[in-house]
């Protein structure tokens, strides 16, 4: 008879440990973490507490991830508060840099916009785009993260720091009208396959309260 023959029986006649209760007692086995032998009934225990100690690693992570998305979330609020209440378009991109700055610390932040844009405007965020970036920019259907910057997006940020990550959202209504680019010399901030949901709310978000100052594409 081997060990599987063996395992299959008592798994097979459970009521074996009933009728040997005392045997149970008897056997000992290796300790898990190394050194003297112990009841395998204490073997049992040290699995259950390593099997406790485990989930409230689990658990407190949970919590952890729960009050970080908290706190996003009434940062969202508040950018989404203030953005509402600027009266002008230089207003909102103000407000926009500096939630992002300030609220979410992001480094980096830069915004273009096409199309129509408003007579007699010298914003910098009004400035002319290749038209490969704007064909970029349409096909985002999700927020990209990773280490590159597409055409010229590169040139957008003030140079003063090495850049390691980026993360470029569409700002579109009907249809696709700006880029939002954020940048980071944290390699780890924006990496591909990070979880985007709340990039993708700040699209959204940008993206309407920018999108009140355009004309009508």
């Amino acid at each position: 008879m081997d060990a599987t023959a063996v395992a299959d029986y008592l798994k097979q006649h459970p009521e074996f440990f009933e009728d040997y209760a005392d045997l149970l007692a008897e056997i000992y086995v290796p300790h898990p973490h190394g050194g003297h032998a112990i009841p395998i009934a204490e073997r049992q225990i040290v699995s259950l507490r390593e099997k406790n100690g485990q989930l409230e690693s689990k658990l407190r992570e949970l919590i952890q991830f729960g009050s970080e998305n908290d706190t996003t979330i009434e940062k969202l609020h508040r950018s989404t508060l203030a953005l509402f209440s600027a009266a002008d378009l230089e207003t909102t991109l103000g407000v926009l840099y500096h939630s992002l700055h300030d609220d979410f610390q992001v480094p980096e932040v830069a915004v273009r916009l096409w199309g129509r844009v408003p007579e007699q405007s010298y914003l910098p965020e009004l400035a002319a785009t290749t038209q490969e970036l704007r064909d970029y920019a349409a096909t985002l259907g999700a927020p990209y993260c990773g280490a590159h910057a597409p055409f010229e997006s590169r040139e957008w940020f003030d140079g003063t720091r090495e850049l390691a990550s980026y993360a470029f959202l569409a700002l579109r209504t009907n249809q696709t009208f700006g880029l939002l680019a954020l940048a980071s010399d944290d390699a780890e901030r924006f990496y591909a396959g990070m979880g985007t949901i709340h990039l993708t709310r700040l699209s959204e978000l940008a993206s309407v309260a920018t999108a009140r100052f355009l004309p009508q594409q």
